[in-house]
């Protein structure tokens, strides 16, 4: 991703590259086999030549090689240090139909037309211009060609049970903070507007519903790790009773059996007329 056009760099998170990466891994597989579910109903199927932007060190990626072994798939980031990891990985594991691209969403550099499919996850929340972006994706795709777009909206975003006092206040923030930064934390429901202003047809929306309950606590621990947030309560972003809320989430869902949390995620799906 373009580091002067959107929000995101995964070593400059307060956890660290190595940490950010893990909760990356696990984030994908708390929800990958709805997801995959929803993109073979949109249309994604064995054979097609397929494009994954920001694709980050390839955990999605790697899913999608092994499950269309005669798919050509082509992973995209700007990230060289989570490309590189992707291409290890994808390496470990044999797969040989998948090549790496290091370019940015704004401008891939790919040929027009030339590709079946086209996915984005947790990418768009973080651009500053996502009308440029869903431009350039339909440039890339084929006539008939599918774009979906996976991410979020924190107005959806979950519940967590037993409820905390005030968390809402915390999420709120946070939207606000993207925003200010350039990115949309409420990306999820603008999605079908987005893509039909950029010229896509027969528009679909779905959501996924990721609960701790059958996916297990593991991800929603990993996803309120409070090292994620130090940084923010140091900078006088959260403070100190904010933060200490944070904490609580993820000691919950650790030790107490009657605690537990969802997670929604939102997918719209465009068409290349």
């Amino acid at each position: 991703m373009d580091s002067f056009r959107s929000t995101y760099k995964a070593g400059n998170t307060n956890i660290g590259l190595s940490a950010e990466v893990q909760r990356l891994k696990v984030q994908v597989m708390m929800g990958w086999e709805k997801e995959f579910r929803n993109l073979q109903w949109f249309g994604l199927q064995d054979g097609m030549r397929i494009l994954e932007v920001g694709c980050g060190p390839g955990f999605v990626t790697e899913q999608l090689a092994q499950r269309l072994p005669n798919s050509r798939i082509t992973g995209l980031d700007l990230d060289e240090d989570l490309l590189k990891q992707a291409e290890e990985l994808l390496k470990e594991k044999d797969q040989e139909n998948v090549n790496f691209v290091q370019a940015s969403v704004f401008d891939t550099g790919l040929p027009d037309n030339s590709y079946d499919f086209v996915m984005a996850r947790m990418l768009f929340l973080h651009l500053h211009k996502p009308e440029e972006a869903a431009l350039e994706l339909h440039r890339v795709l084929k006539p008939g060609g599918k774009l979906v777009i996976i991410d979020i909206d924190d107005g959806i975003f979950g519940v967590i049970q037993p409820d905390i006092e005030g968390f809402q206040s915390i999420t709120k923030k946070f939207t606000e903070m993207q925003g200010y930064a350039g990115g949309n934390r409420l990306i999820g429901r603008s999605l079908p507007r987005l893509l039909r202003k950029t010229g896509f047809t027969e528009i679909e929306l779905e959501t996924v519903a990721v609960h701790s309950d059958l996916a297990g606590v593991e991800g929603f621990q990993t996803q309120f790790d409070p090292k994620r947030f130090e940084g923010f309560y140091r900078n006088g972003v959260l403070t100190e009773r904010e933060f200490s809320q944070i904490s609580q989430v993820a000691e919950r869902l650790a030790e107490d059996p009657d605690s537990y949390a969802m997670m929604l995620f939102v997918m719209a799906c465009g068409m290349k007329s």
